[in-house]
């Protein structure tokens, strides 16, 4: 039966590619949310669909969930409107029904598994191995790669041992008589293949869900093209390789089985959904209750009464990026003593640059965002010498590189490696130049820099108190070895350290001729005031001064909460010396990352100063009463909130399924490309999300699966304002991708779907 194909094919095509989120390659590796382009819909609804057409698991299992109570089940089911009693809900089966079968995977059914290859493990083998070899030469702009369909199809109509391997004569034919041009392919097979108008969309989705990992990145290239105000179709493209591929094998095999086995499931699509809609409604309590259990933790913990304020004289003030790792380390800092105040503030610090070297650049901002500056170390003898060292200490840290190097140099190389690993090398020493700014090839005007510098002060809080020393601390993470080592570093940075952004900004505080304008706008520096750039070692919890030096006091308060938060963060390690495990070549674990990140406050420090919340809080410092026109909340809740629920879902998918958003077992890992991305193994699909020891310790997993709870201090009319004005921010919240609370010494309220409902 053939069925004609009513909407135009070009919108079917972008529909479906529209559903996959990019992923970004390993040197820029930074959290993603997979379901991000799926946003305008309810997570219930995309669960249930990614169930149906990809087997996928958006809520965690039941094993995810063995802490929860009774209690909280029984909440949860009461709050999703089921009628069922706990013993009796817990009753039901919750097992996965087979999932929609694409024309490969029914193919198998008539193969003999122990003796022939599967079509589908061959189909994604092919792909991936040209997808890997394409994209590798092809320049990472974001341009280019519209010629991938027809590159493709060369390539598999000269590949006769294909044949030879699948014992199919004649299927260099097929390949052979395919349409040159991806449109009419897709038109073509759709028709052919019978696919109805409703099932149109749902069928495309499901085949770039088969090669989800090439299918993200080739939305990352589009993504670029986007940022760079370019168009790119590699999606598209990609699925239109994916659709051959099942016109072939309809063609090739064309078996009575395989026809009525495909016709029954488009006939019964609906009531396959209809199983899988069960299945999720399950999940949904569950997922739900322990959700109620993590927010009846929080709640109780932000009533606690504030402590009374301390009127100590500040003599340092420390800005760190709201990553849930410096949770820990400011309550250590403040630890220290009372005259130290500390904030928190994206990691770029509002920075929206680029890092240039020679003719390479990368981002450092939010992969929201494009750059709009261009920053150069400024010229000097050592430039050349800096250079070269940091384009062999990339190659020797990168996995590509790691183990070639020791075959190519030898002993000489693998003495080096025992020597870091024991702690016996030398000590690096921080010696940085100063930076030069410009916009499209031209220095940043001082106005320009000036009204730079007034925004980012005024948003991390800084107008009328400043200490003598203020320390700006990016962060970075140190391991050895590591191919998703990027990930460990600042997302709000590009996947880069944040050691460029505090070294331009605190170049910036402490120009003379800056401050001078600053004064125009309101801002006076006190002339003691020095702006002190340093790094937070997230693996040690070490705080490196990048440039001039810090009072001896100083000094011993970050010593004091270094080693407080080591401490601490030991107690979810079973190797508790980080320093070791920093420069082990061999270290799978090296740190968490933000595993078990559950929360995200805008809020005074002072709301959560005097709590322990477990570096499991993104804390971003915020007073509405400073907040002219409510600008800066603006700001936080259409970037950081976003970048926040992108880590955050990150972490969930990476756990709720490995299989489909989770780089699988980094002993196993094989870089692609220099830095695409990783195979398990030597083939299948190219891996996304976190690698499986980012999330497990060999015994249980380290995060647990909930989403973000979002606690904003500011009045209920302008929370209500910028969610009206920013579809963003409203999909998130009304679609149940992370909840929004109102955080006031009278109380908490959530906000969902246009209402206010107060917190019991």
């Amino acid at each position: 039966m053939n069925v004609a194909v009513k909407a135009p094919v070009s919108t079917l095509i972008q529909q479906a590619a529209g559903r996959i989120a990019p992923n970004w390659p390993l040197d820029k590796l930074i959290a993603v949310n997979p379901y991000w382009q799926m946003r305008q819909l309810s997570m219930h609804e995309v669960a249930v669909n990614l169930s149906w057409l990809g087997g996928v698991h958006v809520y965690g299992d039941v094993s995810h969930y063995q802490h929860v109570s009774d209690d909280d089940l029984a909440q949860a089911l009461s709050a999703l409107g089921h009628e069922l009693t706990v013993a009796q809900f817990k009753q039901q089966p919750l097992k996965q029904p087979q999932p929609w079968q694409n024309v490969a995977q029914l193919a198998d059914l008539e193969r003999d598994s122990e003796r022939e290859i599967s079509w589908n493990d061959e189909v994604v083998h092919q792909i991936s191995q040209f997808a890997g070899d394409y994209f590798a030469s092809q320049p990472q702009t974001g341009a280019g790669c519209d010629d991938f369909y027809a590159a493709w199809l060369d390539t598999i109509c000269h590949d006769h041992g294909l044949e030879i391997l699948m014992k199919s004569k004649g299927l260099v034919e097929q390949f052979k008589a395919l349409p040159s041009d991806a449109t009419t392919l897709v038109e073509q097979a759709l028709t052919m293949l019978g696919v109805t108008d409703e099932a149109q969309v749902d069928y495309l989705h499901a085949l770039l869900l088969s090669i989800n990992g090439w299918a993200s990145y080739s939305a990352y290239v589009g993504w670029q093209a986007m940022l760079a105000g370019k168009q790119n179709n590699v999606v598209e493209q990609l699925l239109a390789v994916r659709l051959a591929w099942e016109l072939v094998l309809w063609q090739q095999l064309s078996s009575s089985e395989l026809q009525i086995n495909w016709k029954r499931q488009l006939a019964h699509s609906n009531q396959l959904k209809g199983e899988h809609q069960a299945y999720v409604d399950g999940l949904q309590v569950w997922h739900l209750a322990n959700e109620m259990q993590i927010q009846q933790g929080l709640h109780q913990q932000l009533r606690t009464p504030l402590p009374a304020k301390d009127n100590a004289a500040l003599s340092l003030q420390a800005v760190f990026c709201i990553d849930t790792r410096s949770e820990v380390m400011r309550r250590a800092l403040e630890a220290q003593s009372p005259s130290i105040q500390t904030k928190g503030f994206a990691g770029f610090f509002g920075l929206p640059i680029a890092y240039a070297v020679g003719s390479y650049q990368r981002p450092q901002l939010p992969g929201l965002l494009a750059p709009q500056l261009e920053v150069r170390e400024a010229s000097s003898g050592k430039l050349a010498t800096a250079q070269y060292s940091a384009q062999w200490q990339k190659f020797a840290k990168s996995s590509a590189g790691g183990f070639s190097l020791v075959e190519s140099t030898g002993l000489l190389y693998l003495g080096g490696l025992v020597k870091n690993t024991l702690g016996l090398g030398k000590a690096k020493v921080t010696e940085f130049g100063p930076l030069t700014l410009s916009k499209q090839g031209k220095a940043l005007p001082l106005s320009e820099q000036a009204d730079m510098a007034a925004g980012i002060l005024g948003s991390m809080g800084f107008t009328d108190e400043f200490a003598d020393t203020v320390l700006l601390l990016g962060h970075g993470s140190q391991c050895q070895n590591n191919p998703h080592e990027a990930g460990l570093d600042c997302g709000a940075c590009g996947g880069q350290t944040g050691e460029v952004n505090v070294r331009l900004l605190c170049q910036l505080l402490n120009d003379a001729a800056v401050r001078e304008a600053l004064i125009e706008r309101g801002i006076h520096i006190p002339d003691a005031t020095t702006f002190v750039p340093g790094l937070h070692n997230t693996t040690t919890d070490e705080v490196i001064v990048l440039s001039g030096q810090v009072p001896e006091q100083i000094e011993q308060w970050l010593a004091g909460a270094t080693e407080q938060a080591s401490s601490e963060r030991a107690k979810l390690s079973a190797s508790p010396d980080a320093k070791q495990k920093a420069r082990d070549w061999s270290q799978t674990r090296p740190e968490w990352g933000l595993a078990n990140n559950a929360c995200f406050i805008v809020a005074d420090r002072k709301r959560s100063q005097h709590l322990n919340l477990g570096g499991r809080s993104f804390l971003h410092d915020y007073n509405w009463a400073n907040d002219k026109d409510f600008a800066l909340l603006t700001t936080i809740l259409t970037a950081p909130m976003l970048v926040t629920n992108w880590i955050n879902m990150q972490y969930n998918a990476s756990v709720t399924d490995p299989l489909k958003y989770g780089a699988g077992n980094k002993t196993l890992h094989n870089v692609v490309g220099g830095n695409i991305g990783v195979f398990e193994g030597n083939g299948g699909d190219l891996r996304i999300g976190l690698p499986l020891q980012s999330v497990h310790d060999g015994q249980k997993y380290m995060h647990t699966p909930t989403r973000l709870n979002v606690y904003v201090d500011a009045p209920k009319h302008a929370i209500r304002n910028i969610i009206d004005a920013h579809d963003n921010v409203r999909w998130l919240i009304d679609n149940d991708w992370l909840y929004l609370y109102q955080l006031r010494d009278d109380g908490i309220c959530r906000y969902h779907q246009g209402y206010w409902h107060p917190v019991q």
